[in-house]
């Protein structure tokens, strides 16, 4: 600690002075009554202490939840990044892709109606002239619980 040249004391009230003392309340702050090497007592600024430090802030842990999140996101963009490079690509081949499914879809409808035709024509051909058998069956049952008789008829 550095050596003062004058020394500090504290105002007493019962203790008298040579001049009108002032109050304690009506000293303003940082100024303090001084005891000079002479003898004189005087009002002076005194150097104040150094506030004490501000508490140092201790560094929290980063959550993981957080460092998961941070490692994840340029991987989940450079995804999205390298599918819309990827769709860009495929573009027309899916374009054509959906135009091969059209003419698959029109290509079954096509043989849905197709192979009946041909099939009855086909039947009707090979029948040697005879034309198609129509079979009639009649049934009927007299009453709720009666017994279902029936007949058949080829011609």
């Amino acid at each position: 600690m550095h050596e003062t040249a004058y020394e500090i004391t504290t105002l007493n009230p019962q203790q008298p002075t040579a001049h009108p003392a002032m109050l304690p309340n009506e000293i303003p702050p940082g100024v303090q009554i001084v005891t000079l090497p002479g003898g004189a007592r005087t009002l002076a600024y005194t150097p104040n202490q150094a506030p004490p430090a501000p508490p140092v802030p201790v560094a929290q842990p980063i959550p993981t939840w957080a460092k998961t999140t941070a490692l994840l996101t340029p991987t989940v963009g450079g995804g999205v990044a390298a599918a819309g490079i990827g769709l860009s690509y495929a573009a027309p081949g899916l374009i054509a892709m959906s135009e091969a499914l059209w003419a698959a879809v029109a290509l079954i409808a096509a043989a849905a109606v197709g192979v009946p035709l041909l099939l009855r024509l086909g039947r009707s051909a090979a029948g040697n002239g005879r034309g198609t058998t129509h079979i009639t069956q009649n049934i009927s049952a007299p009453g709720m619980f009666g017994k279902a008789t029936g007949t058949i008829n080829h011609r």
